[in-house]
């Protein structure tokens, strides 16, 4: 970026200002109450994003068999409405009311209700209750939370019983609300999981209850994430066309740290900010029909705990794009202060708001000499990228050079030939990192090439036309 002229910056978008977006944020595990929400609203109203993942907590709602006390969450989905932001709700977890096993558990996660008849009579009626009361304000409703792993099915994953419990809950969603729509699976790809996991729910018939489907992607591997998404939208091709593929959380940590996914690994808030924007782009280039970037605030994992052992729940994970300090009990608190990967996704929610669509950019790649870096251009074949079109006819194109993200950096150059008739003065070069707008030095055009331009390991934007107001 440093032969490039400096043009300008985008400036954020509040989620207010946005009609609508493919772009999610979490703001999961308050039904543990694990953050104060009050001092995140005004993050989550500067972001840019619009849908924001919240968890149910029937253990925090139903503390007297058949009374529901909705007020706690009442105040989460109103103020997300408030900032122009649309709540969508994961039905989980236990209730200790009923299930013994949730009284060893912290926030009774893992504890699904379907050992006996009681449990999953008391799920069914709180599924029913909570649709009815949200009913106008939540439209998407979520089946559990990654069911396929132990930490979250406790006494070990299975497709068949999963299956079941898709279908029971779907069919209370839409007895409460016939309008609601239900998505399931949510499963997190464990590799500990039972052989042939995802084939035998789908085997259950559980996707005619569904309207949609969700899945985590928590892995390093820009391929290996185009390839998760291809996996759910081959079984929306093959199964029901009209399902909904959406990917509820990704995300990694912004330090090293030793619980969560992907812990133990050496990451950074530079890496993390990178993940961010590579993870949601190729969520977005390759048709997802929304993605949720897991999460907003740095807080305790809170999956493994157990009662009465405050130790065994202070597990942080880091992954907010928000951080803050803790109190002795694991709870957020201090100043809330954003990371870099905060002002990431506001460039791309800024940016990739409102209507849009994969289009062809009016190019191609060439290898040219760059004395750049002694050598010749990185072949344009080897980037990751992506192309859309605006209603006002401007195109944009997403691209990068997919290193490993924990062990590789680059910085190099590409050359491309535009297409007859595009004037290379129009071109405009965002990095999504910072938002930082550029033009092209007058070195970097010869009629219609642009010669040896930047390319990085996280992704720049080029555009013609209006595409970034």
């Amino acid at each position: 970026m440093k032969r490039l002229i400096k043009n300008g910056a985008i400036l954020p978008k509040k989620s207010i200002e946005i009609e609508h977006s493919r772009i999610g944020l979490g703001f999961e595990k308050l039904d543990r109450d694990v953050f104060d929400p009050e001092k995140a609203y005004p993050f989550v109203a500067e972001s840019g994003v619009k849908l924001a993942r919240l968890q149910s907590g029937w253990q925090r709602t139903e503390r007297q068999k058949g009374v529901y006390d909705f007020a706690w969450l009442d105040s989460i989905v109103d103020n997300m409405i408030a900032i122009g932001v649309e709540p969508w709700l994961c039905l989980c977890y236990g209730n200790d009311l009923y299930s013994e096993e949730a009284k060893i558990h912290f926030g009774a996660v893992g504890v699904p209700p379907i050992k006996t008849a009681e449990e999953r009579e008391a799920w069914q009626n709180y599924v029913k209750a909570t649709v009815t009361h949200f009913k106008g304000r939540i439209h998407y409703y979520e089946v559990w939370n990654e069911p396929d792993g132990r930490w979250c099915w406790k006494h070990g994953p299975n497709p068949e019983e999963l299956g079941e419990f898709n279908k029971v809950t779907a069919l209370a969603c839409k007895e409460a609300d016939p309008t609601c729509e239900v998505l399931g699976f949510v499963l997190a790809g464990s590799r500990r999981a039972v052989p042939n996991f995802l084939e035998r729910l789908v085997d259950t018939g559980a996707l005619e209850y569904l309207d949609g489907v969700t899945y985590h992607s928590y892995m390093t591997g820009d391929r290996k994430w185009i390839e998760r998404y291809k996996t759910y939208d081959t079984i929306r091709r093959e199964h029901k066309p009209s399902l909904k593929v959406i990917q509820g959380e990704t995300g990694t940590q912004s330090r090293y740290s030793m619980a969560g996914a992907l812990r133990y690994a050496n990451w950074t808030p530079l890496k993390q900010a990178k993940f961010l924007l590579r993870h949601l782009l190729v969520e977005l280039g390759e048709g997802c029909y929304f993605a949720s970037h897991f999460t907003c605030m740095d807080m305790i994992e809170a999956l493994n705990g157990r009662v009465g052992d405050v130790a065994s729940y202070l597990d942080f994970g880091y992954f907010g794009v928000i951080g803050a300090d803790f109190d002795e009990n694991g709870r957020c608190t201090g100043e809330y202060t954003p990371k870099p990967s905060y002002r990431s996704l506001q460039t791309l929610c800024s940016i990739f708001c409102n209507d849009y669509e994969a289009a062809e950019f009016p190019a191609e790649g060439i290898v040219l000499e760059s004395s750049y870096v002694f050598g010749n251009d990185l072949d344009f074949g080897e980037t990751l990228h992506y192309s859309f079109r605006k209603p006002n006819g401007s195109l944009g194109m997403v691209y990068w050079n997919p290193k490993d993200i924990l062990t590789e950096t680059y910085e190099g150059t590409v050359s491309l030939k535009l297409d007859e008739g595009i004037d290379p003065k129009e071109i405009r070069i965002t990095d999504l990192l910072d938002g930082t707008v550029y033009t092209l030095p007058e070195s970097m055009i010869e009629g219609n090439l642009l010669k040896n331009i930047p390319v990085t390991d996280f992704p720049l934007l080029i555009t013609i036309g209006d595409f970034l107001t």
